[in-house]
């Protein structure tokens, strides 16, 4: 048995209309989570989005002692308790990759941290040198038992200078918590710069953390004492990847779409290319709207670390280029692997070459028609989601409770109350063969 979709496609009709409010951001709250372990009292987070990866921070926290109670919808309020574990619950860790980042919380603090190797998509191979070689130059003496990583600090870390070969934001996060309580300062250079890091930086700050440049390719943490809650609750920033996926089935098949609570600086690179292919949109402070054009024009993409076009909004960006009139190349430069569900929209009837592992060429428009799909992770999973709603025809995706409903709260309902013919259901999985990423 699996949680799936039904959806009725629109057969290319320009109907939905309506509002669809963001939820908090799923990266952003991960972190804000895993920070809790900094904090000597209560914390409390709000906006906190009701999916599969925040549920299973928290459970992951309570199993290794952390007390979290949920007081209302989104909001949670956290305490470190006496007796707190060292060790990720591999059976938890092992189902989320995000688990990575208490990593650092929780080495900083008691000197000693065990974890197995993390979880989630299969998306390209994500090795953990970064946080070895990281952890390594602020003291920490890191070993491998019986499938799990064993890294102690004893004498506690000491701060240090941590280049990161490439940016990633979950190392960058990582190393930027550990070093709010390591002795000294720590400096990362070619450090991410996603607002989810700037976000967690500033409430951290808030609580009594010394982070300054995060957001730029320098981030300067002086290590100090545990933090202080009490005061400080934390909401959590809109989700960007979730309104720009939205924006893009707006400029897809909307009447005219309100989509509110975002933040539009946060998207605009897609903005400007969305604007090149001749959509209509009107941004404010904490709203965008999105009008479908009766043609759009092809677009060349190229993803790229923030602020480049976002490697999360790739695969939702090509549907809607296979809806554009002409020839359009996909360049994806973050992750290996990340173009293979384009299979799936070939056999929807979309024109789509692989060139290599990186690059496809999409010729357009064509026209989509409903299949039954298995979704193959988080991201792609709801560009079927958005193919499926443009096609002619009746499509089922399958899988959708591990990996849509990772990061993505409740979103049948928010789909519904805009147009989209969309239901769920239990049924055994039949998938069109040769979905899954590898």
């Amino acid at each position: 048995m699996s949680n799936t979709f039904i959806i009725k496609g629109l057969d290319g009709e320009r109907k939905l209309h309506g509002t669809v409010k963001i939820t908090g951001a799923k990266n952003a709250a991960l972190k804000a989570i895993a920070s809790t372990v900094l904090f000597r009292d209560t914390v409390t987070l709000t906006n906190i989005p009701e999916i599969n990866d925040t549920l299973r921070m928290f459970e992951l926290l309570k199993d290794m002692g952390a007390d979290v109670v949920n007081e209302k919808k989104g909001t949670y309020a956290v305490s470190i308790s006496d007796g707190f574990a060292t060790e990720l619950s591999p059976g938890i860790a092992k189902r989320m990759r995000a688990s990575i980042v208490l990593t650092g919380p929780v080495l900083a603090r008691y000197g000693r941290v065990s974890f197995p190797h993390p979880g989630g998509c299969l998306i390209g191979a994500r090795p953990l040198d970064l946080f070895v070689g990281g952890f390594e130059e602020m003291g920490a003496r890191v070993l491998i038992k019986d499938d799990s990583y064993v890294v102690e600090a004893k004498n506690g870390l000491t701060g240090a200078e941590i280049f990161l070969k490439m940016q990633s934001v979950t190392a960058t996060e990582t190393f930027m918590m550990a070093g709010v309580l390591a002795k000294g300062t720590t400096t990362i250079k070619n450090a991410a710069m996603e607002p989810e890091i700037a976000d967690l930086a500033e409430f951290l700050n808030k609580c009594g953390a010394k982070i300054s440049g995060a957001g730029t390719p320098t981030i300067t943490i002086k290590g100090g004492k545990l933090l202080t809650g009490k005061g400080h609750p934390h909401k959590t920033m809109p989700d960007r990847i979730e309104a720009g996926s939205f924006l893009i089935l707006g400029a897809l098949a909307a009447r005219e779409l309100h989509i509110t609570n975002c933040n539009p600086a946060h998207l605009e690179s897609l903005i400007q290319t969305l604007e090149s292919a001749g959509v209509g949109i009107e941004t404010k402070k904490t709203e965008i709207i999105v009008r479908a054009p009766a043609h759009l024009k092809s677009v060349d993409i190229k993803t790229h670390e923030y602020p480049g076009f976002p490697t999360d909004l790739q695969a939702p960006m090509t549907v809607l280029l296979t809806q554009a009139e002409g020839e359009s190349t996909v360049f994806e430069t973050i992750f290996e692997g990340r173009l293979n569900y384009t299979e799936s929209l070939v056999a929807m009837g979309a024109n789509i070459t692989m060139m290599d592992p990186h690059r496809v060429l999409v010729r357009g428009k064509s026209e989509l028609k409903g299949r039954k799909l298995e979704s193959p992770d988080l991201r792609a999973g709801l560009a079927f989601v958005i193919a499926a709603v443009i096609a002619k025809g009746e499509s089922v995706i399958h899988n959708v409770d591990t990996t849509i409903d990772r990061g993505y709260e409740d979103v049948e309902s928010r789909l519904r109350a805009i147009g989209v013919d969309i239901e769920r259901a239990q049924k055994v999985a039949e998938v069109t063969p040769a979905l899954t990423l590898e």
